[in-house]
């Protein structure tokens, strides 16, 4: 009988947490979409590159995304046996709640190893792979990009006109360049001709300019002006675009350990980097605490389907991820040590999870799951009355 009802319990989990993959990394993408489409229209970047970015990006809301779906499928799950009275039948023929664990634990176990690998090494290489993209679609291809008689402001801190752009010869004619990069030091140049270069390894932009002037004002009221044959004017795209900028996301593991032992990095990214290699492994613990939380507050459900599973799910999605960027906030201003800034909501919630389970075994009513239904029932018709 047991075999028989692990199989029905694995079956309703997966259904769920197959819809709820879908539609939680749906709405995560529904922002970044909306950006990367306006590419193809300003920037004139292909779909085909698009849609590479966005399976680039999907590590990042997969991390994330995995085990908010576990939650809602766990409490779908429960709720739906609650609610049909089956979790009475099954009780009635002498199975305790905590014999019900294995499969739940072992579904968890599985969404732990695939966010741990996602987190671990895809999501580095997701984030590298699409700035390099970014890189090699917006500025590998700015010659095509470089509208004639337009200001072009697609490099951060830089405004280029362009009188005639030749692509054939890939020449710049009559050119007006105001580099703003540094606000103490802003510098106009006017060139007759130039060739635009980019190196993707580097992420680095030269301009080789010829037959022209610099013209620089600074703060002081100094002016000067210098008349070249030929000028390179070298655009550092990882400084001048934040999106570019490599950062903790796209380091693996032995990266930021090699890191933080060299040191010699800016203070505020040896912090981050100290933060993110717990932060790798904590998210996907919270497969086990969402499954472990999940299940009492499924029990407790009276209302079948899923629409009540759905709001009890975003209540502790909302709570947890509150409790997780207090945490990493108190970490970033050193308030609290790495290891307890990212894995202390975990603890907190793992505690309060097994409560709660010892607590829905006894057949006691939990206080807490009120609480939660009732934030949940405001936010969902607050969400109506939009």
């Amino acid at each position: 009988m047991l075999y028989t009802l692990y199989r029905y319990i694995t079956k309703e989990v997966l259904s769920s947490f197959i819809m709820g993959l879908l539609i939680f990394t749906g709405v995560l993408l529904i922002g970044r979409i909306l950006k990367l489409a306006d590419m193809v229209v300003s920037k004139g970047v292909p779909i085909t590159d698009i849609l590479l970015m966005v399976a680039y990006l999907l590590p990042n809301f997969a991390i994330i995304t995995i085990p908010m779906s576990l939650l809602l499928a766990v409490l779908i799950a429960f709720s739906r046996l609650s609610g049909d009275s089956e979790i009475i039948a099954i009780k009635a023929s002498g199975i305790s709640l905590y014999r019900l664990l294995p499969p739940i634990l072992l579904i968890s176990l599985t969404a732990y190893l695939l966010t741990a690998i996602t987190a671990v090494y895809a999501l580095p290489i997701g984030n590298s792979a699409f700035k390099n993209l970014v890189s090699r679609s917006i500025y590998g291809r700015l010659n095509l990009n470089l509208k004639e008689q337009v200001f072009n402001t697609s490099i951060p801190g830089i405004l280029i006109y362009v009188n005639r752009n030749d692509t054939k010869s890939d020449t710049l004619r009559d050119i007006l360049i105001q580099d703003e990069r540094n606000p103490k030091d802003i510098s106009t140049i006017f060139a007759e001709s130039g060739l635009l270069d980019s190196d993707e390894s580097s992420k680095k932009i030269h301009l080789h300019l010829a037959n022209g002037s610099i013209h620089q004002s600074r703060l002081k009221g100094v002016y000067r002006q210098l008349d070249f044959k030929e000028y390179d004017l070298e655009i550092d795209l990882s400084k001048a675009s934040p999106v570019l900028e490599k950062n903790e996301l796209d380091m693996t593991l032995s990266e930021i350990n090699n890191n933080l032992k060299t040191g010699g990095f800016p203070k505020k990214l040896m912090v981050d980097m100290g933060l993110e290699v717990h932060r790798r492994f904590a998210l996907p613990f919270a497969c086990f605490i969402f499954a472990i939380v999940a299940v009492p507050l499924g029990v407790q459900n009276r209302r079948s389907g899923k629409a009540a599973g759905f709001s009890s799910s975003i209540a502790v999605i909302l709570l947890f991820y509150i409790f997780q960027s207090l945490g990493k906030t108190l970490g970033e201003k050193e308030l609290l040590a790495p290891f307890l800034a990212i894995w202390l909501p975990n603890i907190i919630f793992l505690a309060a999870g097994i409560y709660l389970f010892v607590k829905a075994a006894r057949e006691e009513r939990l206080a807490l799951f009120d609480l939660i239904t009732k934030a949940a029932s405001k936010l969902m018709s607050r969400k109506k009355l939009l």
